[in-house]
């Protein structure tokens, strides 16, 4: 079985591999005072919750946007399971060509996510556009040729909301629920329909200059944790990939191993 792992700036998700099925898995806090022994118990309690032997992993990978978690997870790695875990970086093939300035900037996130998309929608002969909406939103224009061309990054829409909580005095912070209106008669609804069909607006236009410069046409495929919430607000997004970035770890692996 294989381990796969995904550090972000607010979760690290997780998942075993038996395979190409996808077994388990989890999403936990990204806690950047973590040592690697805390790791280690975490995630042993959820491998003796979701019963599945630790014993049985055979290979980890990781992605990581947050060094200083990275170095406590390779050392939980080593010293829970007994190897040391591939890192997804330079030197790794990914089966695409990055036409990218400075390939080195780009999140392993967004790598890993493009791997995925190219494997499972290359065939359909459209360029891919992929949103990842997590603690940043990125935008990816990918070629089914497997060329990657770039995109865009904008804060994501839990901290959008949070910064409006913070930097304000008598705003409250809200849950981002889908809004019934626009124009709303007290401030916690008018805050709601102000951050959601405004990041609405903001993903369907982002996705019409995508398409422009693509030649007119593109297939939007969504994932990250608010993919759900954002694709129930907009007729833009195609597909919702919730374990995309996961399955993008499995391919690397598989593209890697010795």
């Amino acid at each position: 079985m294989l381990l796969v792992i995904d550090v972000g700036n607010t979760n690290v998700v997780a998942g075993v591999y038996d395979g190409k099925k996808l077994l388990v898995n989890w999403r936990f806090s990204t806690d950047r005072s973590k040592t690697a022994d805390e790791f280690g118990i975490m995630l042993g309690s959820m491998f003796a919750y979701s019963k599945i032997p630790m014993e049985g992993i055979k290979a980890i990978i990781i992605s990581s946007v947050v060094p200083p978690v990275l170095v406590p997870l390779c050392h939980m790695c080593e010293r829970y399971f007994g190897m040391k875990p591939m890192v997804v970086g330079q030197g790794l093939k990914i089966g695409l060509s990055l036409r990218y300035e400075n390939p080195k900037e780009i999140g392993a996130d967004r790598i890993v996510n493009a791997v995925a998309a190219y494997e499972e929608h290359a065939s359909k002969g459209k360029p891919m556009i992929i949103i990842d909406f997590g603690t940043a939103t990125t935008f990816c224009a990918l070629l089914p040729t497997g060329v990657y061309l770039g995109g865009a990054i904008v804060p994501g829409i839990g901290i959008s909301a949070e910064a409006l909580f913070q930097r304000t005095a008598k705003l409250p912070r809200i849950e981002l629920l889908p809004p019934k209106k626009a124009i709303c008669t007290n401030t916690v609804s008018a805050m709601r329909a102000g951050i959601m069909y405004g990041y609405f607006g903001l993903i369907e236009g982002l996705i019409k200059h995508f398409k422009d410069e693509l030649g007119g046409d593109g297939l939007v495929i969504a994932t990250g944790g608010f993919a759900n919430t954002m694709a129930a607000g907009t007729k833009s997004i195609d597909i919702v990939e919730p374990f995309l970035t996961l399955e993008g770890l499995r391919l690397i692996y598989e593209k890697n191993k010795k």
